[in-house]
């Protein structure tokens, strides 16, 4: 099993709170995770349709049999079981009693903050993390990763990005689609996935996207939140000075998992990557959602965001740190140019006292040019979180 940084995090939860909650994409490793480490715990499965039924028998009985420690696994099957979560967390009063996973959150996410409020501690453990897999020598070609992805089973067993991705993407829409929402053409459905993806690190424009699809724009914000409920995507705010302007101001668009988002653009092969015209947008997600997975792998909620003004300036992520930005530009070259950083100085100018600032690049030398970091991508991690 390759080493998870969160396992730490999650370790010093289960010693202070009675549940912990684990909620993220489908395949992300949570079980093999929560498994690993919690050996002693009963395990349930509630995808099993027997134990779903033993569930609606003796709720009782399932959770309690002999009084042991209990890892609840896909608890988005069965929400109302968090009431009887609560009841025994309640009369134990003891922390580490039930470890629940889930991969999708709307009935899961409203359940905890109806039964298990101030009882839990909850996070999101995304796929592999590039400081994850450099740690366990497993850190291929930058082209290969962006192809490949990060789901745990492409390390674990010999199987095909192609082939995990069908399959990974058929059973998201047979499944977690149909009880999202209700969705009568899957045809459409499927359209507007490989759209976004054709969009992906732009604007998210539902009026546009509309037209192509064949579907209401609300429709569409209903099938969003769907995508982002269930971790396939992610929404990115832009960052104002004024917290009020983020809600009301258009968002970006990244993919949870960028080994799909490949998938979902034909791309097969680290030499089709390279030469696509989408290849800086394929990199900056990469990027974003790695510092998402710095954020969540040390217990914290990510507090990203990027810039762009009216004159044009455009800054790729902002991560904030004591409401002070910490500013990051993005760029799939290989090879350092003094223009790859002159976004972050006209930032710098203009907004004044910086938390840091960095380059992000395809490259493999780091070096600090005018007061900027610029690194690998592979240094993402610690450079956005220390230790």
């Amino acid at each position: 099993m390759i080493s998870r940084r969160i396992a730490s995090v999650l370790r010093e939860a289960a010693g202070r709170f009675p549940v912990v909650t684990l909620l993220g994409p489908r395949q992300s490793g949570k079980t093999t995770l929560v498994r690993a480490l919690f050996p002693d715990y009963r395990y349930i499965n509630l995808e099993n349709p027997q134990t779903r039924v033993w569930y609606h028998d003796d709720p009782k009985s399932l959770l309690r049999e002999g009084g042991e420690r209990v890892i609840i696994d896909e608890a988005q099957r069965e929400p109302e079981i968090l009431s009887w979560v609560q009841v025994f967390a309640d009369r134990a009063n003891e922390p580490g009693q039930f470890v629940l996973t889930g991969s999708n959150q709307p009935a899961l996410g409203e359940a905890i903050s109806q039964s298990l409020a101030g009882r839990t501690s909850t996070h999101s453990p995304l796929p592999l993390s590039l400081e994850e897999l450099s740690s366990e020598g497993l850190l291929g070609h930058g082209d290969e990763l962006l192809v490949n992805g990060f789901l745990p089973r492409l390390y674990d067993a010999n199987t095909s990005a192609h082939d995990l991705y069908s399959s990974y993407f058929a059973t998201y829409v047979e499944r977690d689609v149909r009880r999202l929402i209700n969705v009568r053409d899957l045809s459409r459905f499927e359209t507007f996935i490989r759209l976004l993806a054709g969009r992906v690190g732009q604007l998210v424009n539902l009026s546009a996207l509309a037209g192509d699809v064949g579907v209401s724009s609300t429709a569409l914000a209903g099938w969003l939140s769907a995508l982002e409920a269930s971790f396939v995507v992610m929404r990115l705010p832009p960052f104002h000075r004024n917290l009020g302007k983020r809600l009301v101001k258009t968002p970006k668009l990244y993919f949870v998992e960028t080994g799909l988002l490949s998938w979902l653009l034909q791309i097969e092969t680290p030499e089709q990557v390279a030469r696509d015209p989408l290849l800086g947008g394929i990199f900056e997600n990469m990027v974003v959602i790695e510092a998402a997975k710095a954020a969540y792998n040390r217990g914290r909620t990510p507090q990203l965001s990027f810039y762009r003004d009216k004159a044009g300036l455009e800054v790729d992520l902002i991560r904030e740190h004591q409401r002070r930005p910490f500013v990051i530009e993005i760029k799939a070259g290989r090879s350092y140019a003094s223009e790859m950083i002159a976004p972050i100085q006209r930032f710098r100018s203009l907004h004044g006292d910086l938390a840091g600032a960095a380059l992000v690049y395809g490259g493999d030398e780091g070096a600090r040019i005018d007061g900027i970091t610029v690194a690998p991508c592979v240094d993402t991690a610690p450079l956005l979180f220390p230790d």
